[in-house]
């Protein structure tokens, strides 16, 4: 079948890259792509928010199946607006998308089913907001309530740095905000927890580690990630218990009250406190660059994998995974998360040779020309899979170097804690 795919970075690029070793797929279309999916599928030069342009261009290809990367479409409705025609979409419709397109959303969903979560108040306006910051326990967690490419969340130390936050957020810079969130700080570790899900049963998807602090060991601004690795190394089967009884089966039963059903990826953001899970956040599709780091050990059919779930078909369907470690890191334009240059060339790319098990997927990437060219903050990502974690760093950092991009930068320290330096 043809496959369409929604986006244009890394994630998208690495499940480009899975597909189109899937069995069931014969070609695959890229809305719009980037650089590396040009190389291995046909990129549609339409943005993710034009669904009429990209609903056309579906059914003229006669692409049959849909799969959305970020979650933007997801929250716009983009399922809904298929309904009218036989093309499958995977993703879960606009209902269900609300567990990341609104925080205080999915904090209401956790009070009324008792899901573990940190305690947290909701402000509609900037004045209350601020009040409430007096003589509180620092550090606090404040959060932009809707949408902000995985940077609207502030680690605040004090109450000045609460107000920055509050201000910034209630001045626009995510975007309209109709109230912020304020949540206790938990100290523990962080856990990506991954399922996927047909709206009647769903099956485990990996774990992973992400990296969001834009310096070495986690500190500085937020970014949309660093780097990541998989698995986690606080997985173990009774936490595994713990997140599911706790946490994914209770969400999935509040979005069946609501009359809908969930379809698709579902990425469960934990803290992990002395081993027992905390809800931090959800995202309604893979995470990046998490998705980068967990698609190289798959070793089931991503094609059937996301047909079966269209098609409610997912119980009698094994997942298999490879017994090997992954690392990701990525590589970004001085500057990011702020200010950056664009359209920086990067000249060494077509002289890296991998070898197997070796992965570069491109994110703000594209061609003009024979010349490769840097678009956005996050560009490249580098990623590994060998038997131990040290391995798979050492195989990155050596990619890395032979690139030798003096436009941009990366961290060193992908995976520290799992590798213990």
């Amino acid at each position: 079948m043809n496959i369409g795919i929604i986006g244009s970075g890394g994630r998208e690029h690495s499940l480009c890259f899975k597909l189109k070793e899937s069995k069931i797929v014969d070609k695959i279309y890229c809305f719009p792509g980037n650089a590396g999916t040009e190389k291995i599928a046909q990129n549609v030069n339409i943005e993710t928010k034009n669904f009429e342009e990209i609903k056309k261009e579906c059914l003229k290809k006669n692409i049959e199946l849909l799969v959305v990367g970020p979650e933007q479409p997801l929250v716009d409705g983009i399922v809904e607006y298929f309904n009218d025609t036989k093309i499958k979409v995977f993703g879960p419709n606009k209902i269900s998308a609300q567990l990341e397109g609104s925080k205080t959303f999915t904090k209401k969903l956790c009070k009324k089913f008792n899901i573990p979560t940190s305690n947290f108040e909701i402000f509609k306006d900037e004045k209350s907001a601020l009040n409430y910051l007096s003589n509180k326990k620092y550090p606090l967690v404040i959060k932009a309530d809707g949408l902000a490419a995985g940077k609207g969340v502030y680690i605040s130390k004090n109450e000045n740095e609460g107000k920055n936050a509050i201000k910034e957020i209630f001045g626009g810079r995510f975007g309209k905000a109709d109230c912020v969130l304020v949540e206790e700080f938990l100290l523990g570790e962080e856990m990506s927890y991954f399922i996927v899900s047909d709206g009647i049963n769903y099956k485990f998807f990996q774990t992973a580690q992400d990296h969001k602090r834009v310096g070495e060991n986690d500190t500085g601004k937020n970014t949309g990630g660093m780097g990541a690795y998989s698995p986690s190394r606080l997985y173990n089967f009774e936490l595994d218990k713990k997140i599911n009884e706790k946490i994914i089966k209770p969400t999935l039963e509040g979005i069946k009250e609501l009359g809908s059903n969930y379809c698709g990826f579902l990425y469960v953001g934990l803290m992990i406190v002395d081993n027992e899970p905390y809800l931090i956040e959800f995202n309604v599709r893979m995470g990046d660059p998490e998705c980068q780091t967990i698609l190289p050990l798959l070793d089931t059919d991503l094609g059937e994998i996301i047909l079966a779930c269209c098609e409610k078909k997912l119980l009698n369907l094994e997942i298999k995974w490879k017994n090997k470690k992954s690392i990701c890191i990525v590589l970004c334009s001085n500057g990011y998360p702020d200010k950056y240059e664009k359209n920086a060339n990067i000249d060494q790319i077509r002289n890296i040779i991998l070898d197997n098990d070796e992965y570069i997927f491109h994110a703000g990437t594209k061609i003009e020309g024979n010349i490769y060219l840097a678009t956005g903050g996050r560009v490249l990502n580098i990623v590994a899979i060998t038997d131990e974690f040290s391995n798979s760093k050492d195989k990155t950092i050596k990619i890395l170097e032979t690139l030798n991009w003096e436009k941009g930068f990366y961290r060193k320290d992908i995976g520290y804690k799992v590798i213990g330096v």
